[in-house]
């Protein structure tokens, strides 16, 4: 019996195990026990996410079996004046959306895929969300790169796509210089979120 079969044999007895359980109970090594995973993933074999269950630690599941929902980590209160988090900016979203009559998914801690997925009768609504970073050039990178991601993702003509980033003067700055003509052929829009919790929608 091959890595992969035993794999699958373990997970479909107990959906959600990390690599390092496999690797202790298949006596693998965990390097091959990782690579098996990821290629059994891309095969749609299995399902990998985190796993609340496991301090939100990557649990690999067989296709078809529903992971847990994970739970929103505790917030970390931020000094006044200072920009909120990724997670805080996540926290305050979610919250706005569900008060708004959304049905909200929303990618808490390492979960892969978008970070905010909102529906609404025939309405959806797809956020990518940033935190602050801790120096200029970063600030770029998290700009350029959650404008590629949502390019990416952009798969439904009917969908609303936005960015969301800390209400910050060099994020302000940046989306002013982007070209208005890029900003409605994409039709990408995005949300300043204060220190506050409140919400700019600045399209």
């Amino acid at each position: 019996m091959t890595l992969k079969e035993k794999i699958m044999m373990r997970i479909a007895l107990l959906p959600g195990a990390t690599d390092t359980e496999l690797e202790s109970f298949l006596g693998a090594r965990h390097q091959a026990v990782n690579q098996a995973c990821r290629e059994l993933e891309k095969a749609g074999l299995l399902v990998r996410r985190a796993n609340p269950d496991k301090g939100n630690h990557i649990g690999n599941y067989p296709t078809g079996a529903s992971a847990p929902e994970p739970e929103p980590p505790t917030a970390k209160q931020a000094a006044d004046g200072e920009p909120l988090q990724e997670e805080d900016i996540k926290r305050v979203l979610t919250d706005y959306l569900k008060a708004d009559g959304w049905t909200v998914k929303t990618a808490w801690g390492h979960t892969t895929g978008v970070d905010i997925e909102a529906t609404r009768g025939e309405d959806r609504w797809l956020i990518e969300v940033k935190g602050p970073g801790s120096r200029p050039q970063m600030r770029i990178n998290y700009f350029l790169s959650m404008l590629g991601e949502t390019l990416q993702r952009m798969d439904d003509p009917a969908a609303r796509y936005s960015i969301a980033l800390p209400d910050m003067a060099q994020y302000r700055g940046l989306w002013e210089r982007l070209p208005t003509l890029a900003k409605e052929r994409t039709t990408i829009d995005i949300l300043f979120v204060d220190a506050d919790g409140k919400i700019d929608n600045n399209k």
